[in-house]
C-alpha cells in the first residue's frame, strides 16, 4: 500500500455466520481489496482491526442495514472507530449488473464509502431502540388481533352465521357471539378456537400497550412525547410510534427535510419544460408515516379543543397550546379546501399528515432538548 494513504475505507457485507470484507486506500486512483470472509465474533473483528490497523491508523467502516442489526455498530464505535450503517435502497447501482455476491457487495461498499456516495441512516440509542421494539411489538399485536378477527368471521360468514347489530366487538356482539352453535360438533370446536384467538390476542395487545406507556415514562423523549400530543390526533401511542422511530426530530434542519425522509412529498418526473408529479414517494420510515397518516384523520371534523386534547394541552407551554391551536384551524380548513376541489379523500388525509410532521417539528424545537 502506498505510504502517503491516510485513511483507509472498509466495506463490510454482514451476514448471520459470516462477514465479507473489503478495503479501499485512500486516493481514488488506487485498487479495492477484496479480503474474503471472516467470521462474526468479536474477536473476529479485533482480529481484523488489527490486521488493517498495522496498515494505515485511521479506518473507516460502512455497512447495509439488515437484519443483523447495529451491534456491529456499537462495537465499533465502542472503540472510538468512524462506522457508518448505510440504507440498502439507496446505494447506487449499475443497471446492467447481474451479478450479486458477498465479495462483490463489500468491494462496492468500500469504493463507494471512499467516494461518498453513501446515505448513513440514523443509529438508535440501546434504550431508543429498546423502546421502539416494545412499540413494534404493539404494533405486531395489534396486527395479528385484526387477522384473527377477520378469520373468525370469514368464518362465521361461510356458515351463513350473521351478526344484524349495530357494530362489531362491543358487548352486544360479543354476548351474540356467545350464543352462536354452529351446524356440527368440529365447526362449533373450529368456532371456540377462533374465539379464543381474538381473547388471547387482545390480552396479549393489552399487555404491550401497558409496557409501552409504562417504560416510556422514563425515557429521555419523554417531555417531547407530551408535548406533540398537543395535536389533534396524536394521542399518546402515536406520539410514542412516531418518536421512537426517529429520535428526536430536531435533528432535521428543516419541517421539509422530516418530510420527504418520511416519504410524504410527491414523486416527481420532470424533463426539460415537462414537469410531473406522481404520489408520494413512500420513502424512509413506514411505521411513522403510518402513525401520522391515522392521526390526520381526525381534521375532517371542524376545529374544536374536545375534552381529551383539552387535558393533553393543561400542563404544556403556552407556546405550544399556540401552535396546537393554529394546526387545527389550518389543517381543519385545508381538509375542506382540498375536498372541495374534488381531491380522493385519501390524497387529502395524506397532504394533512405531511403539514402535521412541520408542526410537530415546530413543537419539539420549543421542548428542552435532553441532555
Amino acid at each position: 500500500m502506498d505510504e502517503s494513504s491516510k485513511i483507509l475505507y472498509v466495506g463490510l457485507d454482514v451476514h448471520k455466520d459470516s462477514i465479507a470484507v473489503a478495503y479501499a486506500p485512500e486516493g481514488r486512483g488506487t485498487e479495492v481489496m477484496s479480503l474474503g470472509p471472516i467470521g462474526t465474533r468479536q474477536c473476529d473483528i479485533d482480529k481484523l482491526i488489527r490486521k488493517l490497523q498495522s496498515k494505515v491508523a485511521t479506518l473507516v467502516f460502512a455497512y447495509e442495514a439488515g437484519p443483523c442489526g447495529y451491534g456491529l455498530h456499537r462495537y465499533l464505535t465502542a472503540k472510538g472507530l468512524t462506522c457508518h450503517v448505510v440504507a440498502p435502497s439507496l446505494i447506487p447501482r449499475k443497471a446492467g449488473d447481474r451479478v450479486k455476491t458477498d465479495r462483490r457487495d463489500a468491494i462496492t461498499l468500500a469504493r463507494l464509502l471512499r467516494s461518498g456516495d453513501l446515505s448513513s441512516i440514523y443509529v438508535p440509542g440501546v434504550e431508543d431502540e429498546a423502546l421502539r421494539d416494545v412499540s413494534r411489538g404493539r404494533d405486531a399485536a395489534l396486527q395479528d388481533l385484526k387477522r384473527s378477527k377477520r378469520r373468525l368471521k370469514s368464518f362465521l360468514l361461510r356458515q351463513d352465521i350473521r351478526y344484524t347489530g349495530r357494530a362489531n366487538w362491543n358487548a352486544a356482539h360479543l354476548r351474540w357471539l356467545s350464543e352462536v352453535v354452529c351446524p356440527t360438533p368440529p365447526q362449533q370446536i373450529v368456532f371456540q378456537e377462533y374465539v379464543r384467538a381474538v381473547t388471547e390476542q387482545q390480552e396479549r395487545l393489552q399487555r404491550m400497550e401497558h409496557e409501552l406507556h409504562e417504560a416510556v415514562k422514563g425515557w429521555r423523549l419523554y417531555p417531547v412525547v407530551e408535548a406533540i400530543q398537543a395535536l389533534r390526533g396524536v394521542e399518546l401511542t402515536g406520539a410514542v410510534i412516531l418518536l421512537t422511530e426517529l429520535g428526536d426530530i430536531t435533528r432535521f434542519d428543516s419541517p421539509r427535510q422530516l418530510m420527504s425522509y418520511l416519504g410524504l412529498t410527491p414523486s416527481e418526473y420532470s424533463s426539460g419544460p415537462r414537469r410531473q408529479q406522481g404520489g408520494i414517494t413512500k420513502a424512509g420510515n413506514s411505521h411513522a408515516r403510518r402513525a401520522l397518516v391515522e392521526g390526520a384523520w381526525a381534521y375532517r371534523y371542524p376545529a374544536k379543543v374536545s375534552r381529551h386534547l383539552q387535558l393533553r394541552l393543561e400542563n404544556l407551554p403556552a407556546e405550544v397550546q399556540a401552535i396546537s391551536w393554529k394546526a387545527q384551524v389550518r389543517l381543519c380548513r385545508r381538509y375542506r379546501q382540498l375536498t372541495a376541489r374534488g381531491k380522493h379523500v385519501n390524497q387529502v388525509v395524506v397532504a394533512i399528515a405531511r403539514e402535521m410532521a412541520a408542526f410537530a417539528w415546530a413543537i419539539a424545537r420549543l421542548v428542552p432538548r435532553p441532555g
